[in-house]
């Protein structure tokens, strides 16, 4: 099978399964692990913050940014196709108890006119705004780049009002790694970002949460009430090391590999291909009669697998195991399939 549904589903390299092996452990409860200590100063560094935190998931880690920067009753302003909102099983309102208010982007990018407009005035009839979501890349709206001076004008706008803007960079170093921005310009229009280790990086597990000393000292104290506080985490901060130290810079072959499909696939009539800035691949198939599952399902008969990203629209994300031989076959198949 050819295994483009996530770039999740990356296998760890040889080097992040012999750094597991050798990693120097310790209680990581008690801050005794040496190894997730030098992974969480690296990723500090890396991103500009103060201080970070390793934990076990991307959704993990943005939750833990909502517990932290807000109080019950609470309101979260973030673009409508939003991980944090579509994708994250209400753990907001479950966990934090607060209320999310969606406000329409365009290709996930939101018009920082609207954030403004939708921030709470002082009235005892509504929750307060407590926090702002941005994402980048954006997952839903097809690993599209939210431009840095679009961050910036949301961060600005936030600080006039005393309001903390979190980034979910799950796919962030693809955004630097596509246009040369660093993540550390990136992470300065934000007051807390979490990155994920597990996706084109490769490593096995894990994500980052960064921020100041004090919110990550708060950050720790929810890690450990939603049972995320580990022991001899070294052994998976290990190769999180090795995913953020040796795995960044050849992100750009996904996106080499995600322009490759789709420009494969424009040869196939009644296919719609959204643009590619990243590694992710959104395709409408309705032009060839076909729904997406039914689409997928062929596609799965031909050893593909990829999946619904709607009614019609399927999505495939380029990943470390699959390589320009790879997509040449997937785009050979899809041909041969739908061209007579």
């Amino acid at each position: 099978m050819i295994d483009l549904r996530s770039d999740t589903v990356t296998k760890p390299t040889m080097a992040m399964r012999q750094a597991a092996f050798e990693a120097e452990v310790g209680d990581d409860v008690y801050e005794e692990d040496p190894t997730v200590k030098k992974l969480e100063d690296k990723a500090a560094e890396m991103l500009g913050k103060e201080a970070a935190l390793f934990v076990t998931s991307g959704t993990q880690g943005n939750q833990i940014a909502v517990l932290t920067h807000c109080n019950p009753g609470d309101e979260v302003l973030l673009e409508a196709n939003a991980h944090l909102f579509l994708y994250e099983g209400a753990s907001m309102s479950a966990l934090a108890g607060v209320q999310p208010r969606t406000i329409q982007g365009r290709r996930g990018v939101m018009d920082p006119e609207h954030v403004k407009a939708a921030i709470r005035p002082d009235d005892i009839h509504f929750p307060e705004t407590s926090l702002i979501c941005l994402e980048n890349t954006h997952n839903k709206a097809g690993g599209v780049v939210v431009p840095l001076e679009n961050m910036q004008a949301i961060y600005e706008l936030a600080r006039e009002e005393g309001i903390p803007v979190h980034l979910d960079g799950a796919r962030l170093f693809n955004a630097s790694v596509a246009t040369g921005i660093s993540l550390h310009r990136y992470a300065d229009q934000t007051d807390t970002v979490q990155a994920c280790l597990s996706k084109g990086l490769g490593a096995p597990v894990g994500s980052i949460i960064a921020g100041s000393y004090d919110f990550i000292q708060k950050a720790r104290k929810w890690r450990k009430r939603l049972g995320g506080g580990l022991r001899q985490v070294g052994m998976v901060a290990a190769p999180a090391y090795v995913a953020l130290t040796e795995m960044v810079d050849r992100l750009a072959e996904n996106h080499a590999h995600a322009r490759q499909l789709a420009n494969g696939l424009q040869h196939v009539e009644g296919l719609t291909i959204e643009k590619v800035e990243t590694n992710i691949v959104l395709v409408h198939v309705n032009g060839l009669g076909e729904t997406a599952e039914s689409f997928l399902h062929k596609l799965k008969e031909d050893g593909i697998l990829a999946v619904p990203f709607g009614p019609t629209t399927v999505r495939f994300v380029t990943n470390y195991g699959v390589g320009g031989r790879e997509i040449d076959q997937v785009i050979d198949r899809i041909i041969s399939s739908y061209l007579y």
